[in-house]
């Protein structure tokens, strides 16, 4: 039954056209507190750069805001790109987060750099394309285990800690290394779904059980929008597809407000389709249809839904229905 998946919301917190990031940021704690008080359970934000439109690029401090304007929601990174980053650093990072929130904080870790190769070069972390990914993983993991005898090198805060850590992917590569350290899996459905129901079977054959987990569990990733009609829905939803085809037309900007009869030629309609293939928009039966159907072909273990709505109230209302449908 649907109503036995979990679902968590992922915060890109977006930046609207007509506003800034200071807002962007503001309206994200607001609706972590809105969630909070709707019964979410889990509240990820995301590391991107280089993008006008996402406010949330210092991840961890971004969180540390949403953790204090909230007292039991989960809070994670959904993820931290680990390639840009020493794993020492964010050992740091999130430990200090777990210090000052105890049993709030989790860690997705991805693969790709969240940005593109010039931007990916301004970092100055690692520019080998993340072929360190499995041996940072197990170095970052290393460092929230409780310190060995004269240890070299701790993190403080951080060690003994135990932050639960996840293995972010849009292939099947993040798939294998989750299975292999046995470990939690989200998949980047809501903008890559393209290799999805392969990364699913081969995370679920391949996995071995481990300390951190005893068996599968997949989380997917999925742009949702949800109004009190399906017209309504579907003109929300525009903002999301003007978003996408601009990002992918190397044009990207604020989150477009939506538009009545949005055009858009065949070339933009198939990058959509291969974008947003998993996207549900809708009244809350369309919504509950799309949700049961999409679990069915999936068997996920739970969802990480994301809506990215230019107005900020429609955003709240967006997982008040959502929050309703789940509780129906």
């Amino acid at each position: 039954m649907l109503i036995m998946i979990p679902i968590s919301i992922l915060d890109l917190s977006p930046i609207p056209e007509g506003s800034d990031a200071g807002v962007a940021l503001r309206n994200s704690a607001d609706l972590a507190r809105h969630a909070e008080e709707l019964g979410y359970k889990r509240y990820w934000m995301a590391e991107h750069h280089n993008l006008p439109g996402i406010a949330s690029a210092a991840t961890a401090v971004a969180l540390a805001h949403v953790a204090a304007a909230t007292r039991t929601i989960t809070i994670g990174a959904g993820g931290v790109m680990l390639p840009n980053h020493a794993p020492l650093v964010i050992a740091e990072q999130y430990g200090t987060l777990a210090a000052l929130h105890p049993g709030r904080v989790e860690l997705a870790l991805g693969r790709a750099p969240g940005s593109d190769q010039i931007t990916a070069r301004a970092m100055r972390r690692n520019l080998s394309g993340g072929d360190d990914f499995p041996q940072d993983v197990v170095e970052l993991m290393h460092y929230f285990q409780p310190a060995e005898p004269n240890q070299a090198v701790v993190a403080v805060p951080g060690a003994g800690l135990n932050v639960p850590i996840w293995i972010l992917g849009s292939s099947t590569y993040g798939a294998q290394l989750a299975a292999m350290l046995g470990l939690p899996y989200g998949f980047a459905s809501h903008f890559a779904p393209g290799s999805m129901m392969d990364a699913i079977a081969i995370y679920r054959q391949r996995f071995r059980p481990s300390a951190h987990l005893d068996k599968p569990h997949v989380m997917l990733g999925l742009n949702l929008v949800a109004a009190d009609t399906d017209e309504e829905a579907r003109f929300l939803f525009t903002s999301t597809q003007q978003s996408f085809l601009n990002i992918r037309r190397g044009r990207p900007g604020k989150l477009p407000p939506p538009v009545e009869n949005l055009q858009i030629d065949a070339y933009g309609r198939a990058m959509l389709e291969d974008s947003l293939s998993c996207a549900i928009h809708g009244s809350p039966d369309t919504i509950r249809n799309g949700l049961e159907s999409f679990a069915a072909r999936t068997g996920a273990d739970g969802f990480m839904v994301t809506s990215n709505i230019h107005d900020h109230g429609k955003r709240k209302r967006s997982f008040e229905i959502l929050a309703e449908v789940l509780a129906g």
